[in-house]
């Protein structure tokens, strides 16, 4: 399981409050719900917003994701530093593009320590996912409920239309004949 920066995905600081960080979950809500975005898939945006809310915003699993969360900076940190130091010697040596790829392929992903979070993260992703989907079938419901709203307004109208023009035609009928 790769570890998210919860953080980034809201746009926060680590020192965020709860105010701030429900404020930060409902403007990027906004800001990426589907209704916003028209011709653009935002589910993926969706669930990461979801998924980071869900754990910020629960006091013990946000102390837990605080203390993971500097073990992968620490992690992520220590790994730059090395590759920019590789990616340095091999321009040294000259080395082929192919070694350099090799080196990548072979990067040390990042390790959990706290297997608890790592399940509480795994619940509040399979949540993410379901939330936009609930959210995806609401939003095409309410176009379906658009939709027979405009058909039956409508057909009302023609209805309305064709019997005026009958009665027209009657009234027209009556007056030249």
């Amino acid at each position: 399981m790769e570890f998210k920066d919860y953080y980034k995905i809201l746009e926060i600081n680590q020192t965020a409050t709860q105010e701030e960080i429900k404020a930060a979950f409902k403007k990027q809500a906004v800001k990426w719900h589907p209704d916003r975005n028209l011709g653009t898939d935002t589910t993926e945006k969706m669930q990461e917003i979801n998924e980071a809310y869900l754990i910020l915003k629960d006091k013990e699993a946000r102390e837990r994701y605080d203390r993971e969360y500097l073990r992968y900076k620490e992690f992520t940190q220590k790994s730059n530093s090395y590759y920019q130091e590789k990616t340095s010697q091999d321009f040294k040596q000259s080395q082929s593009e192919n070694n350099q790829r090799k080196e990548k392929a072979n990067e040390p992903n990042y390790e959990f320590d706290d297997e608890i979070l790592k399940k509480w993260m795994r619940n509040a992703r399979r949540q993410a996912v379901d939330l936009a989907k609930q959210t995806i079938r609401e939003v095409g419901e309410l176009s379906v409920t658009a939709t027979k709203a405009a058909g039956s307004k409508m057909l009302e109208l023609f209805i309305g239309y064709a019997i005026g023009g009958i009665i027209i035609l009657i009234v027209f009928k009556a007056c030249t004949g």
